[in-house]
């Protein structure tokens, strides 16, 4: 029987799946799916209102930009959600492609990340109005602190922090920012911005895949109306190889990757993969199809056994609530 199982390392064991799970799959049905319909209306609202899509394609220096993938992804995938930062370089060539596409401005969400080099005051305000000129747009959907380091001199990382967020506020007043948020800040920090400033933020974005999982950061977030965004959903590539992710994905008939990507969006995370491959965007967004219907929300409960100056001790805990995939015309 053949199994839609590509995305790992892994080598299994063939094992039987259930005649009413075949009967129910049919790969073939999925490949040419268009994906805008779906994609388009999965979103999360934010504290002020608006709604930031809950899948999105991530970009990052290092190789991590391509100018083909963001036009697929735009005009096949249905990807509306697109994230960078000013430390990837590739604004400029980012905005090319968004206007290659012919997909309007007032469709799309970008995320832009202020890096800790321009924090301050006039520092932030600067770059942030720069990055939208290298973009070729007027504003950002979402604007992010990157770090809570700063890189800046003339005061404490709390102090520098506090009036770069001031300046945030105050782009965000002027509509420059539809939103702004922080990525990578912790609870401490996120108690101080809270009693420094004005605005909480919308969104605190952070590494979040089944190896890492910041329980008490994302309760906290949720008590408070800040949206939790995880980028890394594959903990770069390390979980594709995972015995037991491996295993879930045999038996459902789905890659490694797109069983940890809806595992962090059923996790009501904004989930942030990364590629510059069509098909493994196409595979990345084939996960949010509202034609995929589950017959229970499955979450997969992970635990961080042993971690060591030497070695990483990872064990991952069985499926805890059975998960069935039923395709619907």
């Amino acid at each position: 029987m053949q199994c839609y199982f590509s995305r790992t390392s892994c080598e299994l064991k063939s094992k039987t799946v259930s005649p009413s799970l075949t009967s129910l799959y049919n790969p073939q049905r999925t490949e040419n799916m268009s994906l805008v319909p779906e994609l388009k209306h999965s979103t999360i609202p934010l504290s002020n209102g608006l709604q930031i899509p809950i899948l999105g394609l991530g970009t990052s220096h290092d190789g991590g930009y391509s100018h083909k993938a963001i036009v697929y992804a735009l005009n096949e995938c249905g990807v509306r959600h697109i994230d960078t930062a000013k430390r990837y370089g590739c604004e400029e060539d980012l905005g090319k492609a968004i206007k290659e596409s012919g997909q309007e401005r007032s469709e799309l969400w970008l995320t832009n990340k202020l890096w800790p080099g321009n924090y301050g005051y006039r520092a932030a305000k600067k770059a942030c109005l720069d990055s939208c000129s290298q973009m070729g747009v007027e504003y950002f959907d979402l604007y992010l602190m990157h770090w809570p380091e700063s890189l800046s001199h003339g005061g404490s990382n709390r102090e520098v922090r506090a009036e770069t967020w001031r300046a945030l506020e105050e782009l965000y007043t002027e509509g420059v920012c539809r939103s702004i948020g922080v990525s990578n800040f912790l609870i401490n920090h996120l108690e101080q911005l809270k009693e420094d400033c004005s605005v909480i933020p919308h969104v605190n974005q952070v590494e979040f895949h089944p190896y890492q999982q910041p329980t008490a950061l994302m309760e906290y977030c949720a008590e408070r109306g800040i949206v939790f965004e995880g980028y890394s959903p594959l903990a770069k590539g390390q979980v594709l190889s995972d015995p037991t992710v491996c295993h879930i994905a045999h038996k459902y008939r789905r890659t490694p990757a797109q069983i940890c990507v809806r595992w962090s969006i059923q996790n009501g995370v904004v989930t942030i993969p990364k590629s510059t491959k069509k098909n493994r965007i196409q595979e990345n967004c084939q996960v949010s199809q509202k034609t995929l219907i589950f017959s229970f929300f499955f979450i997969i409960e992970i635990s961080v056994v042993a971690r060591t100056v030497t070695s990483l001790s990872i064990k991952i805990l069985n499926l805890i609530v059975e998960m069935s995939f039923l395709l619907i015309n």
